[in-house]
C-alpha cells in the first residue's frame, strides 16, 4: 500500500496514478482509473437522457392558447382536436461545454505530461490513497480513451451540424457537406452513448476494459507493433 504521508501533491500523483515518470512504458494504477471511470459516468448518463428527449421526444409544444374539439374521431375512436403549436429548438450550450470537457479529460490522461491537469484524475487519485495500487500499462488505456474522444466528437458534431459542415467547407473549397440541415442520423449519438455508457460502467464495475480488449486483440493481428505486458496475454475471459 503507497505511504502518501509528507509527500508533495506531484509525487503522490506519480505514485498514485503513475508508476513512475521515468517509465519508457507508462503504467497507470487501475484502482485509480475504475474510480476515475465511475466519476465520469455522470457526462454519458446525462447526455443519454438528453439525446433519448432529441431523438424521441415531442417535436412540437402545444401552447395550450388554442384547443376545439372537432368533434370528429379517428380511426381508434380517439376524439380529435385543432390546437395551436410551436416547433421545439433546443439550446445545447451546457451540453456543448460538458461534451467539451468530457473530450479534455480523455485527452489529459493519455498522456504523462498532461494528466496533471485533469480534475478527476486528481479525485481519483486521492480516492484511491488507501488502496494497493494495480499497475497496468498506459497504452491500451490510450486506446480506450481515443474510442471515447471519437464519440465524444460524433456527439459534438450531431450538435452543431451547421458549423462542423462549415469548417469542412472553408477546408475543401467546396460544399462538401450541407449547412441548413442535421446531416447525421438521429439515432448515431444515442446509440454511442449508450455504448459509451456501457463500456464505463464495465470498467468502473466490473474493472472490464472493453477496449483494452480490442487493442490487445489488435496487437494479436500485428496491427500494433509496440506490445506491451497486458497486451501479450489476450483474455476474454474474467477481468485481468
Amino acid at each position: 500500500m503507497a505511504d502518501t504521508n509528507g509527500m508533495t501533491a506531484g509525487n503522490a500523483l506519480s505514485l498514485l496514478w503513475f508508476r513512475s515518470r521515468d517509465d519508457v512504458t507508462p503504467f497507470i494504477n487501475d484502482t485509480a482509473v475504475r474510480i476515475r471511470a465511475g466519476i465520469m459516468l455522470a457526462i454519458p448518463i446525462f447526455m443519454a437522457f438528453t439525446l433519448w428527449d432529441i431523438v424521441y421526444g415531442s417535436r412540437w409544444i402545444v401552447t395550450g392558447e388554442v384547443i376545439k374539439d372537432t368533434f370528429e374521431l379517428d380511426f381508434d375512436n380517439r376524439i380529435l382536436y385543432m390546437v395551436e403549436a410551436v416547433r421545439r429548438t433546443y439550446d445545447y450550450t451546457v451540453q456543448t461545454w460538458l461534451l467539451f470537457y468530457a473530450l479534455f479529460e480523455m485527452l489529459a490522461g493519455m498522456s504523462v505530461k498532461t494528466a496533471y491537469l485533469s480534475p478527476t484524475i486528481w479525485l481519483s487519485t486521492f480516492l484511491a490513497r488507501r488502496a494497493r495500487p494495480v499497475w497496468k500499462p498506459l497504452a491500451p488505456k490510450r486506446f480506450a480513451w481515443t474510442i471515447g474522444a471519437s464519440m465524444i466528437s460524433v456527439c459534438l458534431v450531431f450538435f452543431h451540424p451547421e458549423k462542423f459542415a462549415a469548417a469542412i467547407n472553408f477546408v475543401f473549397r467546396s460544399n462538401v457537406l450541407p449547412t441548413t440541415e442535421q446531416y447525421l442520423a438521429r439515432w448515431l449519438p444515442l446509440v454511442m452513448v449508450w455504448v459509451c455508457l456501457g463500456f464505463m460502467w464495465l470498467e468502473a464495475v466490473l474493472g472490464y476494459c472493453l477496449g483494452c480488449e480490442v487493442h490487445a486483440l489488435l496487437v494479436k493481428l500485428g496491427v500494433f507493433q509496440d506490445e506491451c505486458e497486458a497486451c501479450n496475454n489476450l483474455d476474454f475471459g474474467p477481468p485481468r
